[in-house]
């Protein structure tokens, strides 16, 4: 499409790889790229995401989803409020070995991520169009992740009753609000906090990983 410069985008991902301690040899580069370049085209007309440049597109959807790799290590997955597939997709690309559910209740959305399943031939991922609230799981799940998604406490309680035994929450937030850490207590779970530096991404990244106790 005009304007999306495939080497340019790709050296731009590549170096962000390396910044963040990851082996450029095992991501899939060019399929990072090739859904990249369906959700700037469709981004043109359905607005699926408000950074619009290709190359702010890979700092904070590609690097960003990413730099949630290392943390990620069960085989079935629920990104819940999955928006345009962050950072759900962009995780089911890097490990076809894991199952991913990719769940929003935003139709355009849903539309998008089924295209994408489609054109790219992934056959690790289920698209759910729903509610959170109203989502009825055939099995639980090794890790629940959520980017930029209500509160710590909220997360919790629709976690609490997807995730197996030893299971994780892993919640992308910017600057969470004191009280949320002693609430999430509360209700049950532990939690460590992780700082995220994502090259190209200004202001704080936080990954919040939260284990029911047991």
């Amino acid at each position: 499409m005009p304007g999306f410069d495939r080497e340019v985008l790709g050296g731009e991902l590549e170096r962000g790889l390396t910044a963040l301690a990851l082996d450029a040899g095992t991501i899939p580069t060019s399929r990072l790229l090739d859904y990249l370049e369906l959700l700037a085209h469709w981004n043109r007309a359905y607005n699926l995401t408000a950074v619009r440049d290709p190359g702010a597109m890979v700092a904070y959807h590609l690097l960003d989803s990413l730099s949630l790799l290392p943390y990620v290590n069960g085989r079935r997955c629920l990104d819940i409020g999955t928006g345009a597939g962050l950072p759900g997709l962009v995780l089911a690309l890097v490990g076809p070995d894991q199952h991913w559910v990719l769940l929003d209740s935003n139709n355009k959305k849903t539309r998008f991520l089924e295209h994408v399943k489609m054109q790219l031939g992934l056959d690790n991922i289920e698209v759910v169009h729903g509610r959170i609230d109203a989502y009825s799981a055939d099995a639980l799940f090794d890790i629940v992740t959520a980017r930029a998604l209500s509160t710590l406490d909220q997360l919790c309680c629709w976690a609490g009753s997807l995730l197996a035994p030893g299971g994780r929450l892993l919640a992308m937030k910017a600057k969470p609000e004191a009280d949320e850490f002693s609430s999430i207590a509360e209700r049950g779970f532990r939690y460590d906090c992780h700082e995220l530096t994502v090259p190209g991404v200004d202001g704080q990244r936080l990954l919040v990983e939260c284990r029911l106790e047991s």
